[in-house]
């Protein structure tokens, strides 16, 4: 069975998104609209990637095809996300059983237990491939249990293979942590671990906070489920690192940050790309593991973007050294995570 609290959280979520909807006011029968039109949209994209792309990462949408790392012309490192490991169906499963298609969320546990590996000779992103294919994974798991212990028939015959897999992955990203700080590496080669040196000739030493700071909800989940606490381990002193360095007076952090050194490599200090999920991650890990320090360090967080990030409606970029001198102005669509933890705080 799933550990207690990863189910607590998990239905602390679902609750929450059924009251938004009731406390502004919508009808029941706008809710089931919404609901099915979200549905119908979700398998109109579903369906097209199962039909013209799997076992691809993703489906090219003009083609009609599959994308398959190291066919197709490189993106660049949008393509880092890409492991061949089926990722859209991985990042699937989840929504499948929180729409109720619990077949077809069966036979696509199935699916990735029969056709997927986590073996491949190719470099991934730490962060796209922790919170999509290991969040992926361990939430199939966890729901997967659930329904199989309230004798789903579809799931009655589940025994651990998402979870069986999600170790295999975590054991597979655990290389990119091993640095003096415990800052990961952004990069791993699924099969060999990690090569420093870059394609270009250049030495992997730098990291975005969010991708350093982005992992302990997955890392815990994984040790809870499994016993073995060296991944929550890894996790914290990660997040430990990036707290150890913050800006002392403000509480704010920088956007890039040396793993070797734990120096700030850019010093912009927002709530943008590269920062943002670090502070989620803050407030969240207080949610799934009941530990206060991230909750004490979410409020020294907030209080320090409250008073040198958010200018009015505004928010900006400051320097980490000096948060009263403004790095740049962000446009409206970074402001998403402030506004939600805003209304939180409230």
């Amino acid at each position: 069975m799933p550990n207690g609290r990863v189910l607590y959280g998990l239905w602390i979520c679902l609750a929450l998104s059924y009251l938004c909807a009731r406390i502004h006011g919508v009808t029941e029968e706008r809710r089931r609209s919404l609901r099915d039109t979200a549905k119908e949209m979700f398998f109109h994209a579903y369906n097209a990637y199962m039909d013209n792309a799997y076992p691809a990462d993703e489906l090219m949408p003009l083609s009609c095809k599959g994308r398959v790392r190291g066919v197709e012309p490189s993106r660049g490192d949008i393509d880092d996300a890409l492991g061949k490991y089926s990722l859209t169906l991985i990042d699937s499963l989840d929504t499948l059983a929180v729409m109720g298609e619990l077949k077809e969320f069966a036979a696509a546990i199935k699916r990735v237990a029969q056709d997927v590996t986590v073996s491949n000779d190719v470099v991934v992103s730490v962060f796209e491939t922790n919170i999509r294919v290991l969040g992926g994974l361990l939430s199939a798991h966890v729901l997967a249990s659930l329904f199989r212990s309230m004798g789903n028939i579809y799931l009655s015959s589940y025994n651990d293979e998402m979870l069986t897999l999600a170790e295999d992955i975590a054991k597979r990203l655990l290389p990119a942590f091993n640095t003096a700080t415990g800052l990961p590496y952004p990069r791993v080669n699924l099969k060999y671990g990690v090569n420093r040196t870059r394609p270009d000739g250049s030495l992997q030493s730098d990291t975005c906070t969010a991708c350093a700071g982005s992992n302990l909800m997955e890392f815990a989940a994984l040790s809870r489920l499994t016993g073995n606490p060296v991944y929550e381990q890894t996790a914290r002193k990660a997040m430990n690192a990036i707290w150890q360095n913050r800006n002392k007076v403000s509480n704010l952090v920088g956007n890039v940050i040396n793993v070797d050194s734990g120096r700030w490599v850019r010093q912009d200090a927002g709530v943008g790309a590269g920062i943002d999920s670090y502070y989620e991650y803050c407030l969240k890990s207080y949610v799934l593991l009941g530990d206060v320090t991230y909750w004490d360090r979410f409020q020294k967080h907030y209080d320090g973007i409250m008073r040198y990030v958010r200018h009015g409606a505004a928010l900006v970029d400051v320097y980490l050294g000096n948060p009263q001198q403004r790095a740049k102005k962000l446009h409206g669509c970074f402001a998403s995570i402030l506004a939600r933890v805003t209304g939180f705080k409230r």
